[in-house]
């Protein structure tokens, strides 16, 4: 049978003292919806989010069909810490909010968002070696073709051997 369950009432006594008008209702669950970036943009959009977590095996089905709008999951694995994903997704989504992190700009350059297939190219700071290990000679060349030339190049290559399942 089934393991330990989550009783329906903590969830609707929570729900409803906190919904409101244009609430939208989240429950982390590894038979959801998988999470991604878009996703996270998505509900950066919305004006109130209430997040739901279960623990142990999960909680009562009357929770998803009364209250929630929709299920999401962070990975194909198993956590027995519901709080943890809904973690994962709130700061994925608050960082995409206007003013949150400062800087507009920054957001747009990161892994996922420029384009949603490919894994940024890896990135390197000063000094110009630290040791023994040197950064590529063509970041340090000042020539901006060849540079975004390496970095689409190193992007592929990272994409093929970390996430292969993007390039399809």
């Amino acid at each position: 049978g089934p393991g330990m369950l989550m009783k329906p009432e903590p969830f609707f006594k929570a729900v409803k003292a906190l919904r409101r008008e244009g609430s939208k209702v989240l429950l982390m669950t590894p038979q959801g919806e998988a999470f991604k970036q878009a996703s996270a943009k998505m509900l950066s959009a919305e004006t109130h989010l209430i997040i739901l977590c279960g623990h142990y095996e999960g909680v009562d089905h009357r929770v998803v069909e009364a209250l929630v709008d929709a299920e999401i999951s962070i990975g194909d694995y198993v956590l027995t810490n519901g709080p943890l994903a809904a973690a994962v997704v709130a700061v994925a989504i608050v960082r995409l909010v206007p003013g949150v992190l400062g800087d507009g700009e920054s957001i747009e350059e990161e892994s996922f968002s420029a384009d949603p297939h490919r894994i940024e190219a890896p990135q390197y700071t000063r000094p110009a070696e630290f040791e023994g290990l040197a950064v590529p000679e063509v970041l340090m060349s000042g020539h901006h073709g060849k540079i975004a030339e390496w970095r689409h190049s190193k992007s592929q290559e990272r994409t093929a051997k970390n996430r292969p399942d993007l390039l399809s």
